[in-house]
This record gives structure tokens, sequence and C-alpha cells, in this order.
């Protein structure tokens, strides 16, 4: 007489198969993150205001347009404008890259993120979207980017080394991060360019251009990836003296 094997291990022996077939696994491994990434050694800035300054103020000393000149923008570049802000940038860039051109602007500070998406829905900027981003990651698509700008808000990332580590990729061949800043302390809101060019360093990127802005505050420096991104771990904080 034939055994009857209990549906419960029937079921059991199925599952097992299906699970050899090439199909996806019944337990999936986690994904390990990167890092640990080592801390800043140095003071951080808080984030105190959306605004830099008014945007009258600004444009009567000719900021943007000076900034956008010497980063290059042109007709058809997709720009990224991180701590947009109120987003005098992001309106300035949609209108220099053009229809064919893209803008994306992304705060970290759901209030200020919200406000200004309502300002691109209210003007119509059908070239510009609008992110909430991440303290310690941008989030941004890998190889989009022709330009990345960063305003008056590196004094205020907590966790320079895992930013800049996670914003790399998004740059595409020839694509530089422009970095507009004071040269003061940093929690004065402000980076010396000694500094800034070090950590930048850290995570693999050179600097290619600098020059004094005091239209805008103070400088602007710009910078590319420049050989292979580092491992979190060979990565060594910058001291400050």
């Amino acid at each position: 007489m034939r055994a009857r094997v209990p549906v419960a291990l029937l079921a059991l022996a199925a599952l097992l198969v299906a699970g050899c077939d090439g199909s996806q696994p019944l337990i999936k491994k986690k994904v390990k993150e990167p890092g640990p990434f080592p801390a800043a050694d140095r003071p951080v800035a808080g984030i105190v205001s959306p605004r830099w300054s008014t945007e009258e103020a600004r444009d009567r000393l000719g900021e943007a347009g000076r900034v956008m000149e010497f980063a290059d923008i042109r007709n058809g570049m997709t720009v990224a404008d991180l701590g947009a802000g109120e987003g005098y940038y992001t309106i300035r860039l949609a209108a220099r890259v053009g229809e064919e051109g893209r803008v994306l602007a992304e705060d970290v500070v759901p209030a200020v993120h919200e406000a200004l998406a309502d300002r691109v829905a209210r003007e119509r900027l059908d070239n510009v979207s609008v992110r909430l981003g991440l303290p310690a990651d941008p989030r941004l698509p890998a190889n989009s980017f022709d330009r990345i700008f960063m305003v008056h808000m590196y004094h205020e990332i907590a966790q320079p080394y895992e930013f800049l580590w996670r914003m790399r990729p998004s740059l595409r061949r020839g694509g530089l991060v422009v970095v507009v800043d004071a040269d003061r302390a940093t929690q004065n809101h402000g980076t010396p360019p000694v500094l800034l060019r070090c950590e930048f360093a850290a995570v693999g990127y050179a600097q290619v251009g600098f020059r004094e802005l005091r239209s805008a505050g103070g400088y602007l420096a710009t910078f590319r990836a420049a050989g292979r991104r580092p491992d979190p771990a060979e990565i060594r904080a910058c001291r400050m003296k």
C-alpha cells in the first residue's frame, strides 16, 4: 500500500523547486548600504533661511547673470539647483537653458520645497521639476547633469563626504559642480576655499576653476569628477587649521 504524502509537505517541495528554477529567491538578500563615511572635521552651519538676499538686490548686482556666464550655462543643458530655496537661481536657470533644457530644483526643507513647487507651477515653468532631497543624499539620477549648482548652501551640509560621494555619479561626461560661497568660517555661513578644495578632492573631484565674485557674496569655484570614486573607507576628512 502506497503511503500518502501530507499536503503541507507537497506544498513545501513545490516552493523549494520553484526557488531553484532561476526565478526570484524566496529570501531576498539585503543590499549593504555604503559607508560609514567620515564626519566633517569642522563646524556645520544651521539652515537659517531660504533667502540669502532679496532677488531685486541680487539682480541689481548682476549676480545670476555673472554666475551663469562663468558656469557656461547654455541652451539645452540639464542643471540641478541644490538648496534651491525660494528659487532665485531656479527661475533664471530655466530661462537660460530654454525649452530644450531641464532644471531640477531641490531643497531639504519640506515647507521650502512646497513653496518652490507652488512658484514653479504659478509661473508655468514646464522645464523645471521640484524634488525634496535628503540631508546626506541629493538622490540625483545617474549620468544626467551638465551642471550642478550649490549656491550659499555647501556649509550647511552636515555630511559633506557622503553627500558629494552620492552626488558624483549624476554628472555627465564634462559636467561641472558650481559652488558659490563666502570666504569665511563654516560656522559663519561660508567655506574657506582651501577647505572646499580639500573636501571635494577627498571624494574624487578636481577643481578646474576659481574666481572671486563679490556680486555673489564671495567666490565661484567649479569642480569635475576625476579618476575613480573612492570607497567610503578610503576617504579621509580634511582638518581645519
